[in-house]
Formats: structure tokens, sequence, C-alpha cells
């Protein structure tokens, strides 16, 4: 680790303070010792951006993390820097932070000019008076998205970072026939953002009634769980604030809200734990990566 140590403050001696991807560019090492030299060293300081959010992950007791992961947040929301060099570590902070916050504005504006198009198109064949809204979650919401190339799940291939995460809700009494409609247009923007390599963006939509909603928010089962935390986090992007304002109702009659906050508060304590324990040396690497307590199951392509 002295070597490690030596060859990370080397380097940013001579280029400035780096991110936690800068340096693993420049530095042939393990990402978990370059994280944990960095957080231990005496001649390092490590400065952290943005925020820290829930996530449910089946694969972690209790169910409850945060995101970004401790290695994603090294890599793309972290600033490293020489102790006393405050100057140049906050110029770069700031930095970093603009870049992230013009990336999140971007897909945000994206997924809008993404769904208008899909409105206009269904608007010319369904009937008049529907009740749809689009709503946005993910790390988009928390001004925290990024464009580190990343494999798209359905086919391996690289795509622009974070994807763009939409639940479509709808009333309950929209025909069928206008949801198959809706779906096959939404289905047909996703395809062309994804093999266009000038966009190069990944889309992930539900399409769900307000009756669904309203037995997710029973809150008994996993995929429930998950279902009613993307929509208690999630902002209007397009269509009706009455439908949206209905989904945000039903979660704050059966408290959810609370719930959730109980479950990122467990979450925070998981994740204090578990920095702990790997910088302490009292897990070994194998037991951290069969954890998932360094990175997420999602990630687990992407950081192997």
């Amino acid at each position: 680790m002295p070597d490690l140590e030596d060859s990370i403050v080397d380097l940013i001696r001579t280029k400035g303070p780096r991110t936690g991807f800068e340096i693993q560019a420049d530095i042939d090492a393990d990402s978990l010792m370059i994280w944990k030299t960095c957080r231990v060293s005496g001649k390092l300081q490590v400065r952290t951006l943005g925020k820290r959010w829930m996530r449910l992950d089946r694969h972690v007791d209790g169910f409850a993390r945060l995101s970004p992961s401790i290695l994603r947040e090294f890599l793309t929301y972290t600033v490293v820097g020489l102790i006393g060099d405050t100057e140049m570590i906050e110029k770069r902070c700031v930095e970093v932070a603009d870049r992230t916050h013009k990336i999140s504005k971007f897909k945000f504006e994206l997924a809008r000019q993404m769904v208008s198009g899909v409105m206009e198109e269904f608007e010319g064949a369904a009937q008049k008076g529907h009740q749809i809204c689009f709503i946005i979650a993910g790390d988009i919401v928390y001004n925290m998205a990024h464009d580190v190339p990343r494999p798209e799940r359905s086919t391996g291939k690289l795509v622009r970072g974070s994807d763009i995460d939409l639940v479509v809700v709808v009333g309950d009494d929209l025909p069928v026939d206008d949801i198959h409609r809706l779906d096959e247009l939404i289905y047909r923007k996703k395809y062309r953002m994804l093999i266009n390599p000038s966009v190069n963006e990944e889309v992930d939509y539900k399409i769900k009634r307000l009756g669904l909603i309203r037995e997710q928010a029973c809150f008994d089962d996993f995929k429930r769980m998950v279902a009613i935390k993307i929509l208690h986090e999630g902002l209007l992007l397009y269509g009706s604030e009455d439908v949206y304002r209905a989904v945000k109702e039903i979660i704050r009659e059966k408290g959810l809200a609370e719930r959730l906050g109980e479950l990122e508060g467990l979450a925070r304590v998981f994740r204090d734990k578990a920095e702990r324990s790997i910088l302490d040396g009292s897990l070994d690497k194998e037991t951290i990566r069969e954890t998932h307590l360094f990175y997420s199951a999602e990630e687990f392509e992407e950081f192997e």
C-alpha cells in the first residue's frame, strides 16, 4: 500500500486533484485498493460530492442500500487531492459538480423531448381527454446523473452512463388498445435512442394504471416496495398533473413515505458499517464481492 500511496500522491502532484476514475485510468491497481489507500492516507484529502439516496437491492440484507455504490461514488463523484491543497481541490470539486448537474439537466430535457414526441403521435390517434402522466425517477432527479460508458443490460453494448427511468401512469379507464398503442410508440422511441450513435441513451419504462399502483401500495413484497420507492422519488416529467397528484396521494395515505424514510435510515447504517469493515480489513476481497458491499449487484458486469 505505501507504493500505491506514493504513486497516487505523485500523480496528483503532477496533474492536480483527480477523480477516482482519473486515478484508476493512470494507475494500474485494483479499484478497491485505490479507494482504500485514498481513504486511509495521511497525505491525501478525499472530497465526496453530491448526495446519497436509497435504492432497494434484493441481494442486500434488509433490501436497503445507498446509491451511488461505494465504487461508483469514488470513481465518479469523488475528488482526491493533497492535504493542504484546499484551493485546487475546491476548484476541481466545482468543475465535477457542474458537469454532473449539466448531465442531469441534459438527460431530463432529452427525456421530456422524447415523451413529448410520443404524445404528439399518440394524441393524433387516441380519444381525447385521456389521463396520462410521465414520471421520471433515478439519479437524474437527484442531479446525480453521469455519462461514464457502461453496458446496457439487454444487449451488453455500451451506453452513455445513467439510464432514463420512466413510469407512465394512465387512468383506470384508458382503453387497452390505447395502452398498447402508447407502449408501441414509447418502445419505438426507446429503440431509436439506443441505436442512434449520436444519442446512445438507455430508457427503461413501465406503463401502469392507477389501480395497479393502489395494489402496489400494499408494500408487502420486494417488487411492490421497489415500485412505490420509484414513484415516491419520481418527478412529473410530462402530462397530467391530476394523475401525478393522485399517485403521490396514494403514497401519502398509506404512510409509505415514512416507511421509506425508515428504510433509508437502515441503508445509511448499512453503508457506514460496510465502509468501516472494508477499511479495517475485517473482510476479505471475496466476501466484499459476494455481499455486494463495494458495488451493487447491477454493477457487477460493469466493474468486474
